[in-house]
């Protein structure tokens, strides 16, 4: 009996079930790639990383998700085997979301940090090969994103250590290096606002069909924003971080807007200042008999149900990810430090650097969870196999980029932890050049149709900006690489076999006739 419009609801149903757990294992799993860097050099804290990647991942996934995801829906398994049953479709990619996500679900709680774009490559082909053998995979698609494996890290590395050795060079290794970072820190400002717009513009929105654009236009776009960028870091941004770095001015970071209307700030008292580093002033206390009353009463208060689920919602973010070790210190010591001032200059570079890095992951990784949905939806809908390449529907982009954030709010500390700053010495300056490097490599790739890493990026990048660091190889903590390497090893297989085993024992099990 051929399949009739709307049959067969329960697949949806487990479709939309197991690609929100896949999409929330991305968030989980991939979060570090994005912020790791920035929390490991101290430029963000867990919570503030993790509040602004939800933004990023989401806005990534939602406005330029479309592309990459097709790519993943129609590039790996011939469809058209399908054609007469396209509810074993709707089936093999059910089992594909649950091989996917029961693998990167059972790393994140190990802290594994591994490829999605592998586990679901690895559960689509293993459902492909249990339902029809060998000849139902595109094994050139298969191969062109094997080969993307290895490209990416190599291109993600030498992009990342030409910008950060460019950097030493130009900056860090001079004896004046704080004066020729105020002078510099504008162009790099716009060089990277106008790489990163123009790629974005490029790559296009599905909603806005930015990518329908002439050439030119995206480029005097991008170099006009880029423009504006630059005449405010020069007129505003440079002189306020003159006056707090060179001047140690004690300035709030709005003042960045119009700070050429504050007047010189001086530090208060020296006495109050060591009165408040001694604790004689709490920070609890607003002055008050009140308030300093209620900082003696220690008495642990009962939480509400509501508060109960909002402290266990939010535990995710109250982890210390620096965990300190004898072998991690000795890394972090081969490395070369430079002037402290003047890596601050990079803090909030680095912060938008990793920005469009979190973007361009959302953009790239939601297609690992949403592309199996996205055919399961479609044989629902039409009870026919879609050959056409029907554009994912904007719903199923939310969905996706809801389950992401949710993921990185409350599991995603676990992966930033085992990256985080274990790998090598990572300071403001160094997380800036891995954070462009890498949303370079995965925004190009993702333009292409290319479903790549980003965890192999970021790795690929972080190991090469560690190489640069100045201490070579010693600069590098090789055990970690090799137990990430590992992982990626296994993460394939694993995921094909349980999504193939389960589509093997369904297909082949009895049934009411």
């Amino acid at each position: 009996m051929a399949m009739l419009e709307g049959d067969y609801t329960f697949l949806f149903a487990l479709g939309m079930i197991f690609a929100f757990l896949d999409s929330y294992g991305i968030g989980a799993n991939d979060v570090s790639n994005s912020f790791g860097a920035a929390v490991g050099s101290g430029a963000l804290n867990l919570k503030q990383a993790v509040l602004i990647a939800s933004v990023c991942e989401f806005l990534g996934a939602f406005l330029m998700g479309s592309e990459t995801a097709d790519t993943i829906k129609g590039g790996l398994i011939d469809v058209n085997l399908f054609s007469d049953q396209p509810e074993l479709l709707m089936l093999a990619m059910v089992c594909a979301l649950v091989g996917s996500s029961t693998w990167v679900l059972f790393a994140s709680s190990r802290g594994l940090p591994v490829s999605t774009t592998h586990a679901i490559v690895g559960a689509i082909t293993g459902a492909g090969i249990a339902g029809f053998g060998f000849n139902t995979v595109q094994w050139s698609g298969v191969g062109m994103i094997v080969l993307s494996w290895v490209i990416s890290p190599i291109v993600a590395g030498l992009v990342t250590a030409g910008i950060f050795v460019f950097t030493r060079w130009l900056i860090l290794q001079h004896k004046t290096s704080l004066n020729r970072g105020l002078n510099a820190i504008p162009y790099y400002f716009a060089v990277t606002i106008a790489i990163n717009v123009f790629y974005i513009i490029f790559k296009g929105s599905p909603g806005l069909s930015l990518s329908k654009l002439p050439i030119g236009a995206i480029i005097g776009i991008s170099f006009g924003i880029a423009l504006v960028v630059f005449l405010w870091c020069n007129f505003f941004l440079k002189v306020y971080l003159r006056r707090k770095l060179e001047n140690d001015e004690p300035l709030q970071w709005y003042h960045t807007f119009y700070i050429r209307f504050v007047s010189t700030r001086t530090h208060p008292a020296e006495s109050i200042v060591e009165e408040c580093k001694s604790g004689a002033l709490d920070d609890s206390s607003d002055g008050t008999v009140n308030s300093g009353l209620a900082a003696l009463d220690d008495t642990p208060k009962k939480l509400t149900l509501v508060q109960k689920i909002k402290a266990k919602a939010m535990a995710g973010m109250n982890h210390d990810i620096k965990e300190s070790s004898e072998a991690v210190d000795n890394i972090h010591d081969n490395s070369t430090k430079f002037d402290a001032k003047t890596e601050q200059l990079f803090c909030t570079l680095q912060v938008l650097t990793a920005c469009f890095s979190s973007f361009a992951h959302g953009s790239n990784d939601v297609a690992n969870a949403i592309g199996p949905l996205t055919t399961i939806y479609y044989v629902w809908k039409h009870a026919a196999v879609d050959v056409t390449g029907t554009p994912v529907p904007a719903w199923i982009l939310a969905y996706g980029g809801i389950a992401i954030d949710i993921g990185l709010l409350t599991y995603g500390y676990r992966v930033m932890a085992t990256l985080g700053n274990n790998i090598t010495f990572m300071s403001p300056s160094r997380g800036f050049s891995v954070s462009l490097g890498t949303s370079l490599t995965v925004l190009t790739c993702s333009k292409l149709g290319m479903p790549v890493s980003s965890t192999h990026c970021i790795t690929g990048s972080t190991a090469a900006v560690g190489l640069a660091s100045g201490g070579g190889r010693k600069s590098i903590n090789w055990k970690i690489l090799a137990h990430i390497g590992s992982s990626w090893l296994m993460t394939l297989p694993a995921a094909g076999v349980v999504s193939g085993l389960i589509f093997a024992i369904i297909i082949n099990s009895p049934h009411k006739m």
